[in-house]
């Protein structure tokens, strides 16, 4: 009788105990079963570890396409075209031929891959752009500016520095009559014109930029219309 009350005064196995906590486990690590681990020790056998991943990616090759990329995605300062003559210059025994070359071929790539951005090409040079689909995005991103209508005053300055450019601020208030100061601020701050300052001696002159050209639908300065096709309208 004292045998018996001493069993069942043993405790049952916890739901928690140690046993089938390592039986769950073990089912969650591959579904060994209860004792898999210690079975494992007693054959002598090691589970067997995952091999290292060894695949790395390759090194990107330099060569001049992936420079003239590489130069394109850094960019300048102020956002202008990088001519192919200037991004020659920047290796050894490249003519802006190639750079030509280069531009198409990476070009070909973007539209295989479906980028979205691809190396937009100006009479100034080359640039790296987003497509059209994707300028909403960055207008999200960076926060859309409205843009007030120029004043009649900054549409005459405008239209004569794109004609005469290069053109000093003298210039066109000699050609306009009249101080113009506010007008060119405006323009500048548009990014319609910038002021290039000469590296020589001579004063500041203003010219047009790409946004210019991009914004009126030009391709180059020479499809502005001219005195005669004005004459018509």
């Amino acid at each position: 009788m004292q045998t018996d009350d001493r069993a069942a005064e043993q405790p049952k196995e916890s739901p928690l105990s140690l046993n089938r906590l390592r039986q769950a486990f073990a089912a969650m690590l591959g579904g060994q079963g209860a004792g898999g681990r210690e079975q494992g020790a007693a054959s002598g056998q090691q589970a067997e570890l995952p091999a290292p991943c060894s695949v790395r990616p390759a090194p990107c090759e330099v060569n001049p396409r992936s420079v003239v990329e590489a130069i394109l995605f850094v960019g300048r300062p102020d956002n202008r075209a990088l001519s192919a003559r200037e991004l020659a210059a920047a290796m050894r025994g490249v003519s802006p031929g190639e750079i030509d070359t280069a531009v198409r071929e990476l070009n070909s790539l973007y539209d295989a891959d479906e980028t979205p951005y691809h190396i937009e090409g100006t009479s100034a040079g080359y640039r790296l752009v987003l497509r059209d689909a994707f300028m909403r995005m960055r207008d999200k991103f960076y926060g859309r500016t409205r843009e007030a209508k120029l004043s009649p005053a900054a549409m005459e300055a405008l239209s004569i520095i794109a004609y005469n450019q290069p053109v000093t601020a003298d210039q066109i208030n000699e050609l306009r009559g009249g101080g113009n100061g506010v007008a060119l601020s405006t323009l500048v701050r548009r990014r319609l014109v910038r002021l290039d300052r000469p590296e020589v001696g001579g004063p500041p002159h203003y010219v047009t930029t790409e946004r210019f050209l991009k914004l009126f639908g030009l391709e180059t300065l020479d499809a502005l219309p001219r005195s005669e096709e004005l004459e018509k309208l």
